[in-house]
């Protein structure tokens, strides 16, 4: 007989002595995942592109409910010096680095992209990619020494789909691209690397699409709803977690089923 099971599964805290780098996490999925990180044990730092002490004020509070700590670090993220300075002051701290999550990303409005700029386009690679390139080449080394870790890429179903801006569909095409290299190159270190592509989500980036596009998003969408920033939290939660131990190089679309 089966022992009775004394409490949910889920009450498990699945970071317990993690330490997690999280971009872009003041608000939507970002947010989502701070929160769900440290309901589960991690310990965070938390890289934003401004000085905000709401944010700060909203982090202690978070660590007094969970028992958790966060360490708030600031970066423009379109200044890759300044991503630097950011990853050097975790690195800083001298402790192992377990995740990272790249969340951070811009989204412009979809235009004709014969009236999009390339400076708008440079823009939202440096932001949606290089950075994270940048961030990465840093923090892994870290993971590389202690041949464990986990980093997450947070991508788009506009990667595949289109219906964004050029430049977001094609900055988020290429996250997926450089996942897959550094799965490669860093699977000997034990390292996983993974991406999420999130569907349409009750972001403000999502709220602010065009009203049509929305509804013809929802009309390919399967559950024929919007998606929530928790439940992409819930999927980063899994990747970041020996649950996904064994995966790699892979895309998890968390979009309620696009078709």
């Amino acid at each position: 007989m089966i022992e009775e099971v004394k409490e949910p599964v889920m009450q498990n805290r699945l970071l317990t002595g993690k330490n997690a780098v999280i971009t872009g996490c003041n608000r939507g999925i970002g947010l989502a995942i701070l929160k769900t990180f440290v309901q589960h044990g991690a310990r965070v730092y938390a890289m934003i592109r401004k000085e905000n002490p709401d944010f700060e004020a909203d982090c202690r509070e978070l660590t007094a409910q969970t028992g958790t700590e966060i360490t708030v670090v600031y970066a423009d993220f379109a200044d890759p010096d300044a991503v630097k300075r950011a990853g050097k002051e975790i690195l800083g701290y001298k402790e192992p680095i377990d995740v990272l999550v790249h969340n951070v990303g811009i989204g412009p409005p979809v235009r004709m992209f014969t009236m999009t700029d390339m400076a708008g386009i440079r823009q939202t690679f440096e932001v949606n990619l290089f950075s994270a390139v940048g961030l990465s080449q840093l923090l892994c080394r870290n993971m590389m020494r202690n041949k464990q870790g986990s980093i997450i890429f947070l991508s788009s179903a506009a990667a595949y789909d289109g219906g964004m801006s050029l430049e977001y569909n094609s900055s988020k095409a290429a996250v997926i691209g450089a996942m897959r290299s550094m799965a490669v190159q860093l699977g000997q270190y034990q390292i996983r690397v993974n991406a999420i592509a999130p569907g349409f989500i009750g972001t403000e980036m999502g709220d602010s699409m065009d009203p049509h596009l929305q509804e013809i998003t929802l009309n390919r969408c399967i559950m024929k709803r919007q998606g929530q920033p928790e439940e992409i939290a819930d999927a980063a939660l899994f990747l970041a977690s020996d649950l996904s131990r064994f995966m790699t190089g892979q895309v998890l679309r968390v979009d309620g089923g696009i078709l």
